[in-house]
């Protein structure tokens, strides 16, 4: 990730909400190793499973944000990003349901991530 400073504000988003929510976009990629969440990340940016990682934590990003309360309004950014996925979703209709499941189980594997650490720490 650059520098927090290095992100600055546009006319959808402030500096912060765009670092968090690219943080958060990563974050969700962060999730898919096999020892984590376990996902297909593709072999080339442009293939469909490559395509579909991206939805995956776009939609993740967007989910933890609204969770957050980084904000609570979708984004124009977010949906001009999925914008650029429209063949997957035009050739598979399911992909966007796959992809929603994916980052649902991705942001569930990062709360329960925050869960156990301030169990731990508490203890």
């Amino acid at each position: 990730m650059p520098e927090r400073e290095r992100f600055i504000g546009t006319e959808t988003s402030t500096a912060t909400e765009s670092f968090y929510s690219t943080l958060l976009h990563e974050l969700t990629h962060w999730t898919g190793c096999a020892k984590r969440c376990d996902r297909e990340f593709g072999k080339r940016f442009g293939d469909d499973a490559y395509a579909v990682e991206e939805l995956v934590a776009e939609l993740g990003a967007a989910f933890l944000c609204a969770d957050l309360g980084i904000t609570l309004e979708p984004r124009p950014d977010h949906a001009a990003y999925l914008d650029n996925w429209l063949k997957v979703l035009k050739a598979d209709k399911k992909a966007i349901f796959t992809a929603a499941s994916a980052a649902a189980k991705a942001t569930d594997y990062l709360a329960r991530l925050q869960t156990t650490e301030i169990t731990e720490a508490a203890a």
